[in-house]
């Protein structure tokens, strides 16, 4: 079997960590609070954060080289992500999930 490089392992644990705190917190916490917490476009950015870290995760499992661009990309959904959440404000393990995850993200998409 394959090992799996330490960083790689652990951007892959931070990514499906932020999935299951994105989605968790919006069909949860945030369809549960309502207000600002279900405005669309806040909303949507949380599921779209989600599934490109569940992505993000299956690509560097996979092996392929593709996923530094997939990384990229999520890096920068989830920063948008933990800046929104912060400013609805009360997600602040959303926050840092996301925070975590793209600081991993950007290294692998280095």
């Amino acid at each position: 079997m394959n090992r799996i490089d330490p960083k790689v392992q652990e951007c892959i644990d931070r990514c499906l960590a932020c999935y299951s705190a994105c989605l968790s917190t919006a069909m949860g916490h945030c369809l549960e609070t309502g207000g600002k917490h279900t405005e669309p476009a806040h909303f949507r950015l949380m599921m779209a954060c989600a599934e490109i870290c569940r992505t993000a995760a299956h690509f560097m499992l996979v092996g392929t080289r593709h996923h530094r661009h997939v990384c990229a990309e999520c890096a920068e959904i989830c920063a948008e992500c933990a800046t929104d959440c912060e400013r609805i404000g009360e997600m602040q393990d959303c926050v840092e999930a996301c925070r975590r995850c793209a600081e991993s993200c950007r290294l692998m998409a280095a």
